[in-house]
């Protein structure tokens, strides 16, 4: 009879022998039968196929009894102690039946005698559990060739006794692998039948031999471990060895196909359990060192990830065949040797060229893995000589290398150098395909978290892009703004702010948020921003302008509704004019007592709902005061009211800074420590500084032409009071153009010029006439069009804007640098 190895085997070792049993095979096959309530088998292992003659085809859905026939009488007493057997342990023949038959309440083992079809009668040591629970699993049978085991050795030394029996399986370590073990044996069973067996065996008793009293060896699913030789202690004998890593010893006895088969599960088996552990978020940096950790030591003494430029910038997918110029980049570097060794030769994070005609370059060009079974002195010398500057000798030489590439969609990515020392087995063949196995894992991993990495940053350009870069300082007030991707919904979202320049030296304060996130979201807060834009340069009241936007929203489309906070800010006047759609209400601290306070501008409908009417609040401001603008995302947190984001939002608000930089990081510190905040967040604060009486200067002109004489007289003595007056003709030339264009095109009303002086030189011209003036080029015949013209070319800047009572033309001057 065949007793070579297979997934379910029994060790077979007897007390007082060299090799008991099977001295050259060294195990037996251990059938193992699962029964269900109607009698009927429903797992049979390949154990099972050998010992009874039946594959597992003509056996699943048949009664056991057919299967497991009880014949014959059991041997004489004195047969069984010349076979070693214990007679006590023996059992009647109908133990074995009637536990066959269902009236089994508590594990049973014994011996019997079976008709196995096609070899006669077999002698089979046995043990039987109940199996309770809601599957319809109703019995567990384990059996074993007793014959096979008590078979005399090669010196002729019988075995004194063997018999079935049952101990705690604490007793002897190693016994758990049964749990590891029997889904694989019947590869039909699910996680849960078997945990759910392996449980009750445990709690049941776990199966043994007894070769004595104080000699018991536990009943083990081992695969592909030969018995040592020689007399072992007792624990020796109670722990069943195990081999790692590497394939087993070839059964001389015929089992060799089936060792060879136990091997490739077990680098399967070692397989998934990479994979389990590779890929456990879409951090790039992250990803990579789950690679390199995974395969060391267990697989190799020292494993180096390389990736392409393009995979460590986060950019697309590369393209072209790697050269001798591809950069590749050492992203990580794991081994077993003493520390720091690598370092100085081969650092994390390099950046270099491979060249021609080494194992490097044949496997980044190729795409396939490169096996080096042993580095000699020659080999190492040759590799070592590609590279200049660095003696790699003393890394490589005498060691077995596999090179295996990281490849995602036939793309090379990079590839993973694996070592190991001399006194480790050699890569083989086996171990070159396990590398390209795990490589292929590691290269889908890595380009999934290489797309997401491309993908967030993509989204970070666009959503950068769609955010103003608000100067600091603005007419009359100093700026800082913040904003913070969501962290659990996607990086991009529809929260935004916004700072418009306004005639008057005011200043438009912008924050809005679409309801929803991602890029639809962000392109919605795109188009809304630049409507914002669009009309606040028309001048319009807070009120009327949300009106607007709201008819604008719901003409985009019936998605498109977004919360948003308008506010103008005259620093001259020192008021603060607010409207409110929807949004969180802002936070004045004023600078007399630093009291903090919610503003309550009449809060209508999110735009885009429409038919809400939209009202204005007029707050006075003094010097000083600083007015905060948020998202609901910072002030919001789930179960817990609103109230106390907005309480918390004031007292952080109110809290003494030394920057308005700072004073943003107290704020987003104090409401930002919850964990997995979903929502984006915008947060601008403004510090309203005003703009004193002392720095303004107002004409009203009448309506005739030699005002423009008096207008650039006064404008050159205000400028030289103000100690300016390197500006003067320059800024008393553009005053006079717009003011004759005033006077041109006006109703004959009324001119008003204004001086404003701040970080720069503002000068506006007031007219009762709506038309917009507009830049042309104006010929060598031409009277009129060269006053913009002029305007154009010495001011930083200029503008026109309408007024409810006509238009504000407007330009800036640069101050002359001090």
């Amino acid at each position: 009879m065949d007793r070579g190895t297979e997934g379910d085997t029994l060790p077979a070792r007897a007390r007082g022998t060299a090799a008991a049993g099977q001295a050259s095979g060294g195990r037996v096959p251990l059938a193992v039968v699962v029964v269900d309530r109607d009698g009927l088998v429903s797992h049979w292992s390949r154990g099972a196929r050998r010992l009874f003659g039946t594959d597992r085809e003509h056996a699943v859905a048949r009664p056991v009894t057919d299967l497991l026939p009880v014949s014959g009488a059991l041997p004489e007493p004195d047969e069984q102690e010349t076979a070693g057997l214990s007679p006590e342990h023996g059992g009647p023949e109908h133990e074995l039946e009637a536990s066959l038959g269902g009236g089994l309440a508590y594990p049973a083992a014994g011996r019997a005698r079976l008709t196995v079809p096609g070899s006669g009668r077999a002698d089979v040591l046995w043990w039987a559990y109940p199996l309770v629970g809601p599957g319809p699993e109703r019995l567990l049978v384990l059996a074993a060739d007793a014959a096979g085991l008590a078979r005399e050795d090669r010196h002729g030394t019988a075995v004194e006794r063997i018999a079935p029996a049952f101990a705690l399986h604490t007793d002897f370590p190693g016994a758990d692998e049964l749990a590891r073990r029997l889904p694989e044996i019947m590869p039909g069973m699910s996680v849960v039948e078997s945990g759910r067996i392996v449980a009750q065996v445990l709690e049941l008793g776990y199966p043994v031999l007894e070769f004595s009293q104080n000699d018991r060896v536990p009943v083990t699913p081992d695969w592909g471990v030969p018995r040592r030789s020689g007399r072992r202690t007792r624990r020796e004998r109670a722990t069943p060895a195990t081999v790692h890593g590497a394939p087993p010893a070839r059964d001389p006895s015929g089992g060799a196909e089936d060792l060879e088969y136990a091997a490739v599960r077990e680098r399967l088996a070692f397989l998934n359990e990479v994979s389990g552990r590779i890929g456990t978020s879409l951090d790039l940096a992250r990803t990579i060192t789950e690679v390199s950790r995974a395969v060391v030591p267990r697989f190799t003494d020292v494993a180096g990830t390389y990736l392409r430029e393009q995979v460590v910038a986060g950019e697309g997918f590369p393209s072209g065949a790697p050269d001798t110029t591809t950069l590749w980049h050492r992203v990580a570097l794991e081994h077993t040797d003493e520390p720091g060794r690598w370092d100085d030769v081969v650092p994390v994070g390099e950046a270099m060229p491979f060249p021609a005609h080494t194992p490097f370059f044949q496997c980044m060009t190729s795409g396939a893995p490169v096996l080096v079974p042993h580095i000699s002195e020659e080999a190492g010398h040759a590799i070592a000589s590609q590279f200049d500057k660095r003696d790699i000798r003393p890394l490589i030489t005498h060691r077995s290398m596999l090179v295996v590439p990281l490849k995602a969609r036939d793309v090379v990515l990079g590839f993973m150098i694996l070592l190991r020392h001399p006194e480790r087995a050699e890569f083989n063949d086996m171990d070159r395909v396990t590398g390209a196995e795990l490589a292929a894992r590691a290269g889908l991993v890595l380009d999934n978290a290489r797309m997401y990495t491309h993908q967030e940053q993509i989204a970070e350009t666009l959503q950068d892009s769609m955010l103003p870069h608000i100067p600091p300082h603005m007419a009359g007030c100093d700026i800082a703004t913040r904003y913070l991707p969501g962290t659990l919904l996607g990086r991009v979202g529809g929260d935004w702010f916004d700072a418009v320049k306004l005639p008057g030296a005011r200043t438009a304060l912008v924050v809005g948020d679409v309801m929803g996130h991602g890029l639809n979201s962000a392109a919605m807060m795109g188009q809304l921003r630049t409507a914002v834009q669009t009309l606040a340069a028309l001048d319009l009241p807070p009120a009327r302008l949300l009106r607007n936007l709201d008819d604008l929203a719901r003409r985009l489309g019936e998605s498109y509704l977004a919360t948003c906070q308008y506010a103008v800010y005259d620093p001259i006047a020192g008021e603060l004019q607010l409207a409110n759609a929807g949004h969180v209400p802002p936070v004045l601290v004023r600078a007399e007592d630093g009291r903090s306070e919610l503003l309550d501008p009449p809060t209508g409908a999110p735009v885009g709902v429409g038919g809400v009417p939209f009202d204005t609040l007029r707050v006075p401001v003094r010097p000083g005061d600083r007015l905060v603008m948020c998202t609901d995302g910072l002030v919001e947190m789930r179960g817990v009211d609103i109230g106390v984001g907005l309480a918390t939002l004031c007292e952080s608000a109110a809290h003494p800074a030394a920057s308005m930089d700072e004073a943003c990081d107290t704020i987003i510190r104090a409401l930002n420590t919850r964990g997995g905040r979903k929502d984006d967040v915008a947060l601008l604060m403004a510090r309203l500084g005003g703009i004193p009486p002392e720095d303004v200067a107002e004409w009203r002109l009448d309506p005739a032409a030699a005002e423009v004489g008096r207008a650039r007289t006064g404008v050159r003595a205000q400028l030289r009071s103000w100690g300016l007056p390197a500006l003067a003709d320059t800024a008393a030339l553009v005053a006079g153009e717009l003011v004759t264009n005033a006077l041109r095109h006006s109703r004959s009303r009324f001119v008003a010029l204004r001086l404003v002086r701040g970080d720069t030189l503002l000068c506006e011209v007031d007219d009762d006439d709506h038309e917009l003036p507009v830049l042309t080029d104006a010929g060598p015949a031409d009277e009129f069009g060269r006053g913009l013209r002029i305007v154009s070319a010495l001011a930083r800047d200029w503008g026109a804007s309408r007024t409810p009572a006509g238009k504000t033309v407007w330009c800036e001057l640069a101050l002359p640098r001090r």
